[in-house]
């Protein structure tokens, strides 16, 4: 995470605006505003800082709730007169429990395809990272992730090993519904073997990056 902090152009209140991404799912969280302390903090402690117009102080974002922002990269734009955050966010961005302040829809087009429609498509492993995550703190008795946890690493590695059999032999039917189940099926226990393990899914992806650019 590299930025000049020198390079960057504050307004004349000595603010300059920040928007907040998800890392993973590119979703912007929220629009908000930072003076050269909080940025400075930003970048020191790893975790987002803002300056709250109306209150008039810093604000660090989760210092209340919880739901802290993890910074994963910085950038500015090509006149450095605004920045962007990529975040790890640990639960939601917007005050009002939304996991993003632009949760309001004032325009859509009914005839936009699902895919534009429904994101990016990685929100969904996104939320479910957090949902298993929620279950292995929570552990609520009847749910099926809390079971798996339970019985321990060696009943997780087991599911994952069956629900790999079940695709390679979806596949080699040439059964593309069945296909579709039983890879869904693998991918949710292969992420809560990551979950159990201590990896997450952010890592993973870093290293499919980091194959694919060394790979041009």
């Amino acid at each position: 995470m590299e930025i000049n902090l020198q390079a960057v152009r504050f307004d004349e209140k000595g603010l300059v605006p920040c928007i907040v991404q998800d890392a993973m799912t590119r979703e912007v969280l929220t629009l908000a505003y930072m003076n050269g302390e909080s940025l400075v903090k930003t970048v020191e402690t790893r975790e987002t800082w803002f300056w709250s117009r109306s209150r008039g102080e810093l604000w660090h974002k989760g210092a209340t709730s919880g739901n802290t922002q993890k910074v994963i990269e910085m950038r500015y734009d090509c006149d450095q007169d605004a920045v962007l955050v990529l975040v790890e966010p640990n639960g939601p961005a917007c005050h009002k429990g939304e996991e993003t302040c632009f949760h309001e829809v004032v325009l859509k087009d009914s005839a936009v395809s699902g895919e534009v429609a429904g994101g990016s498509g990685l929100e969904i492993l996104s939320t479910l990272e957090r949902l298993i995550e929620e279950r292995q703190q929570q552990m609520p008795e009847g749910a099926y992730t809390t079971y798996l946890f339970e019985e321990g690493v060696d009943k997780i590695l087991k599911k994952v090993g069956e629900e790999a059999a079940e695709v390679i032999i979806a596949a080699k039917n040439r059964d593309k519904n069945e296909l579709t189940w039983e890879a869904a099926d693998l991918m949710f226990h292969l992420m809560v073997l990551l979950r159990e393990q201590g990896v997450r899914l952010d890592e993973v992806l870093a290293v499919l990056e980091e194959r694919h650019t060394g790979s041009k």
